[in-house]
């Protein structure tokens, strides 16, 4: 039998080359300028603006790569069965498919080589190999395959007349760029003493090894550590600016200090502050220069969190005494005059983190201290981050400091996290997988997954029970809670004074059943110390009320102190589940079911049903029922699912009521039930085989009203249903969710492509992505060059035009040569009209606001 590993080099160049030619667009002259940089998606026929290949025909180029490969082979030398040839088959052409989202640019690909780009297709795939469970042989057959084709692919790049030309470009850019740098470096690097540069240079060591890991739940159980290098964990979030009449302005946050020199970012906890704080000083050290961010080059960073350095009764510290406050270990080689010398230059990165740590009082003399600082050191870059409630807003705005915010974490930026840490765990990639749709298909875990602390304490319980996360919400907490209050300091072999779990449980309840009560998500200190005290003699506590808060912040975990002087849970689900225990044990159904048309408390009774036993479950579902509203009913039908044990009349009476509402008939009733249930509804419309077809795009519009990201996933269960109301209703309601993965998940799927509605730029470059679009609703003002720019012009078949102004001539159209039907909601000349290409039928409208 030939070598598996060898067998697809034989295929000649003759072969393969035409076949690697037909995944790409026809070569144009230049340095191809226009669209720099020219990206591999969109050099590629079925992703951009040409559609010679379709996705399926990139099957057929697998299918044709593993034939020739076979021939080549000779009788009796095949490495594969035929199975298995069908299996590399399919992971070659997702491999190969991958070249529509690669986003690096055809000389970055040439750079990294034919194996490395190999690689690069195989990781960007969503099929991995071990999807097919492929043998030893067909691993090496399709690696070799791959490695062929991509040997082609690269040679192909190389062969393009517009490859040299932008090569050449791309050079002297380089070259503009390193002269800018170097003067920017030249610049904050006035002439220096050598005992100055040695220190530097020492304090830049430091602040890497000091600053150059992250601590991330769950890895000191399985990596035996809980830190993870800093270049390999950080997660490039974003920051936005609320500009009057501007709306949201987003940067990537690791560039807000290129834009501003002074910023003041908020960010809930857990939002990634800290992290951005790090990274920034870790880059800023960095005296190799690799980051390319210029603003940052010949800097040196000041570390200040304003819990060290605020201390009762002394004032802040002077330029001077900035290393001594914050503890910096070489504090006692730093030259005399260092720091102001530094400064003076305009060379400090100033990164102030945590002004909510401070009590108010102390935020005043923080304030001044900042304006006093700002103004007798101009030229240097300032960070400060706060959480978003702490200081009003403006608070800096006399000292010019940028407002900022920063953003959650996204859908991406969760599968980013969940893979690193299976990585850093030494989990089988499969695991993380399997843990991503979990959270993608629960709305409970979706709630939970939304910070790097949450996300990680995920992946701790999702491996600790073996790639098993219980199916019911009382379950999932119940064991989160047992990991965070026992097992967490078990297994790290902590030694301290342990609180019993029950006990530990008991108290927390009374903290989140009081918030709950009073429609709070944090309370004072005092409030917390004076109900813990009330607590601690009934339950044979040692100490103070002072002292058992202060043990549960510090070890329970699930306490945390957002702003001096307030606490909170650590995540709002935990509050819900404490208290709703509580609840059931005070035996406070009145109390709950008064409050059932509140959104705020839909968790906390639906969990309270789960702990309660089956006669009073029983109770409360029968008294939603009674309310006969369809909000009751639906949370009756939902809360069902958490009984352990319900009468048979019970679950008859339930089903009836349920029956009164789903499917729903109408628009309006779909509307009424989205309205009335949110991601309660979800759980309890049927899938699309299950429902007569006539209603099942009310089905679909029930979810896409919800607008959730649960809402979504249940979405793509219709997105090749064929009924045309079905498609129109998954087509129009993208701009309910999140773009790019709505985009992603279900308009790149739909057969039918029906109208589209955009709403601006944003949604035309979305749609361009993924090849264009046939037939377009604009809502609202547009700009003539934003639609000739971004629609692809081969794809428009139909355009509707539904703006508040009349359009300004319509010569433009004769862009779209496909285009067949305008519809236009607002008035034209005549004139204008005669404007419109001869292939192209025009209806115009009454405006919408007529």
């Amino acid at each position: 039998m030939v070598d598996p590993g060898a067998l697809g080099a034989r295929l000649a160049s003759g072969a393969v080359a035409p076949l690697v030619k037909k995944l790409f667009v026809t070569d144009q002259p230049g340095a191809a300028l226009v669209t720099k940089p020219v990206r591999i998606s969109g050099l590629v026929s079925f992703k951009g603006e040409k559609r010679d290949v379709a996705p399926k025909d990139v099957e057929k180029i697998a299918d044709e790569l593993v034939r020739r490969a076979l021939k080549a082979a000779g009788p009796g030398e095949l490495p594969v069965d035929a199975a298995e040839a069908v299996a590399v088959r399919t992971a070659l052409a997702h491999s190969l498919a991958t070249l529509g989202t690669l986003t690096i640019a055809d000389y970055e690909a040439v750079a990294l080589g034919p194996e490395e780009f190999a690689r690069t297709l195989r990781s960007q795939s969503a099929v991995t190999v071990a999807t097919f469970a492929l043998s030893r042989d067909a691993e090496l057959f399709l690696e070799r395959l791959l490695h062929t084709a991509s040997l082609h692919i690269l040679n192909f790049f190389t062969q393009r007349s517009t490859y040299i030309a932008r090569q050449q470009t791309r050079q002297s850019q380089q070259l503009a760029h390193l002269v800018k740098a170097v003067d920017a470096l030249l610049e904050r690097l006035p002439s220096q003493s050598s005992e100055d540069a040695a220190f530097e240079a020492r304090y830049a060591s430091y602040i890497t090894a000091r600053h150059g890991t992250l601590t991330i739940y769950g890895l000191d159980v399985y990596a035996g550590t809980s830190e993870w290098p800093l270049d390999t964990a950080y997660l490039s979030l974003e920051a936005t600016r609320d500009r009057p009449g501007e709306g949201a302005a987003q940067v990537a946050a690791e560039q807000v200090l290129a834009q501003h020199d002074h910023v003041l970012l908020r960010g809930v906890a857990g939002s990634g502050k800290t992290t951005l704080v790090q990274w920034l000083a870790v880059t800023a050290a960095d005296l190799t220069y690799q980051h390319g961010l210029t603003h940052l080059m010949g800097r040196v960073p000041f570390v200040l969190p304003m819990r060290r350095i605020v201390r009762p009764g002394t004032e802040l510290p002077v330029p001077a005494d900035f290393l001594t406050a914050v503890g910096c270990l070489v504090t006692g080689e730093q030259p005399a005059g260092w720091v102001e010398r530094v400064l003076r230059a305009g060379r400090g990165v100033l990164l102030v983190d945590g002004i909510d740590e401070i009590s108010e009082e102390r935020r005043k003399d923080a304030k001044r201290w900042l304006r006093d600082l700002t103004r007798t050191f101009p030229g240097n870059l300032w960070l400060v981050t706060t959480r978003p409630s702490a200081v009003p807003d403006k608070w800096l705005d006399t000292t010019d400091f940028a407002e900022l915010s920063l953003s959650p974490m996204t859908h991406d930026d969760v599968e980013t996290f969940v893979r690193r840490w299976h990585r850093a765990a030494d989990a089988d990639e499969r695991v993380g997988t399997a843990l991503l749709e979990s959270v993608r298909g629960a709305s409970e875990l979706n709630r939970l997954a939304t910070n790097p602390l949450m996300c990680g304490m995920l992946c701790a319980l999702h491996r600790d029970r073996r790639g098993f996360l219980p199916q019911d919400r009382k379950s999932l907490y119940e064991a989160a809670l047992t990991m965070l209050l026992e097992r967490r300091d078990v297994e790290r072999d902590v030694v301290a004074v342990r609180m019993p779990f029950a006990t530990q449980v008991q108290l927390l309840q009374k903290l989140a059943w009081w918030l709950i009560r009073n429609s709070r998500v944090e309370m004072d200190r005092s409030e917390a110390v004076h109900i813990l005290g009330e607590a601690a003699p009934s339950m044979n506590l040692d100490g103070s009320g002072e002292d058992v808060y202060a043990w549960l912040l510090l070890r329970s975990g699930l306490l945390r102190e957002p702003a001096h002087g307030r606490v909170d849970f650590l995540h709002r689900t935990f509050q819900d589940y404490l208290g709703a225990r509580l609840a059931v044990q005070e035996l406070d159904f009145d109390l709950l079911l008064n409050h059932a048309d509140h959104t705020g408390w839909e968790d906390v009774i639906l969990l309270a049903v789960a702990h309660a036993r089956p006669k009073e479950a029983e109770q409360m579902l029968q008294r939603l029922l009674a309310d006969g509203t369809a909000r009751g009913k639906l949370l009756a039908a939902a809360a069902a699912s958490y009984a352990a044990e319900l009468a048979p009349a019970v679950r008859r009476g339930l089903e009836d009521g349920l029956r009164t509402l789903i499917p729903p008939r109408t628009v309006k009733e779909a509307r009424v039930l989205a309205e009335a249930g949110r991601d309660l509804v979800l759980h309890l419309l049927p899938g699309p085989d299950d429902i007569d077809e006539e209603l099942t795009h009310l089905i679909c519009l029930v979810a896409a009203t919800v607008g959730s990201s649960s809402a979504l996933h249940f979405l793509t269960r219709f997105r090749d249903h064929p009924d045309p109301k079905v498609q129109w209703v998954l087509a129009t309601s993208w701009v309910r969710f999140d773009r790019e993965l709505y985009l992603r998940e279900i308009l790149a799927h739909l057969s039918h492509r029906p109208t589209v509605l955009v709403h601006g730029s944003e949604d035309l470059r979305a749609l361009r992505s993924i090849g264009g679009w046939p037939d377009i609703q604009i809502i609202g003002t547009y700009r003539v060059e934003d639609l000739t720019g971004l629609i692809v012009p081969d794809q428009l078949t139909r355009l509707t035009l539904d703006a508040p102004h009349p359009v300004e001539g319509l010569a433009w159209l004769t862009a779209f040569p496909s285009l067949t039907d305008v519809w236009l909601y607002s008035p034209v000349s005549e004139a204008e009209a005669q404007q419109v290409p001869p292939h192209v039928r025009l209806t115009v409208r009454p405006s919408h606001g007529n």
